[in-house]
């Protein structure tokens, strides 16, 4: 059988083996001893050799017609597949119905006895599988999404240095619009998953990203000929919502790549971009804007842009959905079979345009009836929210307060990339050592909450730095101090990240982008807003009470939330999901009914 998408001439002449309750008057002769069996065609003639190989014939997905049905006339062969296919729909309802959707790389190859044509992966170890992928490739993979999920975040805090310049150069006197032209960006990072994430269930993971990284870099380089408030403002918008992408699918993409067992590693990964990311950037921008311009800060950035596009163009070919890949291979078949009726279950099982409206709005639907997401969602927004709260408040502080020059105080951004680093060096292997502790002692189960222990830990970090970060900058200590307490938070923060995307990946693997998507709008709506009220906080309360406001909010949300549905998340995700898969099923049921009732009407007419 042909391993690869594009069927082959051996794959032509082969079937995989009938029912057992047929195979004893088979005459098929098998080529694998493990694994799928294989019947030859040729050995089987006749008007009944369907019939005699039994209804549940399970067979290659590059069978012809003929193949199939053997010498049923046309009208015989409809009938048949009309019935075979009516089957099929049924008992994936009742499947989906009972435990949920399919999750990938999952290919409902236990269906194919009851439908002949339906395309499913080559056997368990089909190296079209993205599982199956060589670990270098997964690996391979891994970086380059990660590479693309730096730059997004890279671009979303370079300008905090360069704002003052050019407000000065566009007549900005209001610090609030001068925040905004930074912190607007992430506005765009809100609403750009919501397209991004169904837009890539259709056509696939990687063209969205190399077609959004494009136009990412589009804008920046719009940024940087900028000539008014409103055109820097409009533009970062823009590039806001086409760098969203890698946010959006970057988790779906290593779901899709990596078993369970194994995400933690790379999520780590992932899960650093939009963290150093932010970190980095001011560093350099600081001297940019000190010894050169501010917009060569934005020409900066669009050649980093750039080459991550070219490099991700090169490497980064292979489709990572598994869906996508089972429908291309179908068309694959169809072409070189002339058989118009070979399928994968997700074409029979639904329309495009229906699936395109629910996965537009699963995000919102998620978070509206998953408490789970929603409390998560709310801890890490906040968290993500006081990151950016930092980032343009660092200027104020360090310029105004400490007397450092521009590039001096782009510096200080090293201190949260330091406790990022520690974060990932902690964390990474104390969630993995958890995770698979817990496992072990729940009888070999894997549960996506075995995934939170570490975020009490994060939670303790997170307020402990806003204290430190706080008062250390209230009472003017040496500027090692406030830095100090931005490390510790930044440590907590990984922990953060990595523990609550790995369970939204592990709480629904085949819809891993659209929670990722909830919860990046949950959490750059934050990120946008919090630099916009910050400074009138710390203008009202000061340093040390306005972070301990925040500590103090931070702690229960990360202890209580988390401890919460450590016990009882389980019930409430199965309650959640059921909820949503009841109202995306009536939506579906819907738009069966109106297409039923037009084709009635048509019919009418005709």
């Amino acid at each position: 059988m042909a391993t690869s998408n594009t069927p082959n001439e051996g794959a032509l002449e082969k079937t995989m083996s009938a029912s057992s309750a047929s195979s004893s008057n088979s005459s098929s002769k098998t080529v694998a001893e493990n694994g799928p069996h294989y019947v030859d065609l040729e050995s089987q003639s006749g008007p009944s050799a369907y019939k005699a190989r039994g209804r549940g014939a399970s067979i290659s997905s590059a069978a012809t017609q003929k193949d199939i049905y053997q010498d049923l006339s046309t009208d015989d062969a409809n009938l048949r597949r009309q019935e075979t296919l009516q089957e099929l729909r049924s008992v994936y309802s009742r499947r989906t119905e009972n435990e949920g959707e399919l999750d990938a790389p999952d290919d409902a190859s236990e269906f194919k006895d009851i439908d002949p044509e339906l395309i499913t992966w080559d056997g368990p170890d089909d190296p079209a599988n993205p599982r199956n992928f060589p670990t270098q490739k997964k690996w391979t993979i891994t970086l380059i999404v990660s590479l693309y999920t730096f730059v997004s975040p890279f671009a979303s805090s370079i300008a905090a240095p360069a704002a003052q310049a050019y407000a000065k150069e566009f007549g900005i006197t209001n610090t609030t619009i001068a925040s905004m032209t930074v912190s607007v960006f992430l506005i765009g990072f809100a609403f750009g998953p919501l397209f991004f994430a169904p837009l890539s269930e259709i056509f696939g993971r990687v063209k969205v990203m190399q077609v959004s990284i494009f136009l990412f870099l589009i804008f920046n380089i719009a940024c940087a000929v900028a000539q008014t408030t409103g055109q820097m403002i409009a533009f970062r918008l823009l590039a806001g919502l086409a760098g969203s992408s890698p946010l959006a699918l970057g988790a779906g993409i290593l779901s899709d790549v990596w078993a369970p067992v194994d995400l933690a590693r790379a999520m780590a990964f992932f899960a650093l971009g939009p963290l150093v990311g932010p970190v980095c950037a001011p560093i350099i921008a600081g001297f940019i804007v000190q010894h050169i311009s501010w917009r060569w800060v934005f020409w900066v950035l669009s050649i980093v842009t750039g080459v991550t596009a070219v490099a991700g163009a090169i490497i980064f070919k292979d489709e990572t959905y598994a869906i996508v890949i089972l429908n291309r291979k179908a068309a694959a078949a169809r072409k070189a079979t002339g058989n118009e009726n070979l399928h994968t279950v997700f074409e029979v099982s639904r329309d495009i345009k229906t699936s395109f409206k629910i996965a537009l709005t699963r995000p919102f639907l998620m978070l509206a009836l998953n408490p789970v997401l929603l409390s998560l969602g709310l801890f890490m927004a906040f968290t993500y929210g006081f990151l950016y709260l930092m980032f343009v408040t660092f200027p104020t502080l360090f310029q105004g307060e400490y007397g450092e020059t521009v590039g001096i105080a782009g510096l200080n951004y090293l201190a949260p990339g330091i406790g990022f680093l520690l974060g990932l060096a902690t964390f990474t292997p104390a969630l993995q050592k958890t995770y698979l502790k817990l496992t072990a002692a729940n009888g070999g189960v894997a549960k996506p909450e075995f995934r939170l222990p570490t975020l009490f830990v994060g939670a303790i970090l997170i307020s402990g730095g806003l204290f430190w970060y706080g008062w250390s900058a209230e009472k003017r200590l040496h500027w090692i101090m406030p830095l100090i307490g931005t490390s510790i938070f930044s440590m907590g923060l990984i922990s953060v990240f990595s523990s609550v995307q790995t369970y939204l990946i592990d709480m629904s693997p085949r819809y891993a982008a659209s929670a990722i998507s909830a919860a990046t709008l949950f959490r750059s709506l934050f990120g946008f807003a919090f630099p916009l009220f910050g400074r009138q906080m710390y203008d009202k309360l000061g340093y040390g009470w306005g972070n301990s406001l925040m500590g103090f909010i931070a702690l229960p949300l990360g202890l209580l939330f988390p401890l919460m549905i450590f016990r009882y998340g389980e019930g409430w995700r199965m309650a959640a999901e059921k909820r949503i898969e009841r109202v995306e099923a009536g939506q579906r049921a819907s738009a069966a009914a109106k297409e039923a009732k037009k084709a009635q009407q048509q019919a009418e007419k005709s």
